[in-house]
């Protein structure tokens, strides 16, 4: 059967919209809540890292190259996100909504990854 929309496509606009998450993290870092307190340092540099890790993603997925090694880490980036920041706030207020979103970003990271041409 004939794609209706090419892969290399729905890359493109999940790497643009990473490269929004990433813009995002950068534009807006100072003002961004929600680093557990329990992780070391400053939690700016949390936020500004992500936003890093994003936009490396976006550019390695736009360029096709490094593709598989960046999007399994934005994967293993997306996973830490659910277990530290996603998973106590379901315990706290039962919404799934940023748990399931972030594991969907993960899953699509991680089939983009393993889509890869040789």
């Amino acid at each position: 059967m004939k794609k209706f929309i090419p892969t290399r496509l729905a890359e493109i606009i999940y790497a643009l919209i990473m490269a929004y998450f990433g813009a995002f993290h950068l534009k807006y870092g100072a003002t961004i809540k929600g680093v557990p307190e329990y992780m070391p340092g400053n939690e700016k540099i949390w936020v500004y890292l992500a936003g890093i890790v994003f936009l490396i993603a976006a550019i390695a997925i736009i360029l096709n190259k490094f593709k598989t090694l960046t999007c399994y880490l934005l994967a293993v980036m997306l996973i830490v996100f659910v277990l530290m920041l996603h998973v106590p706030q379901v315990m706290r207020d039962g919404n799934l909504y940023q748990l399931l979103k972030d594991v969907g970003l993960a899953m699509a990271a991680i089939i983009i990854g393993n889509n890869t041409s040789k």
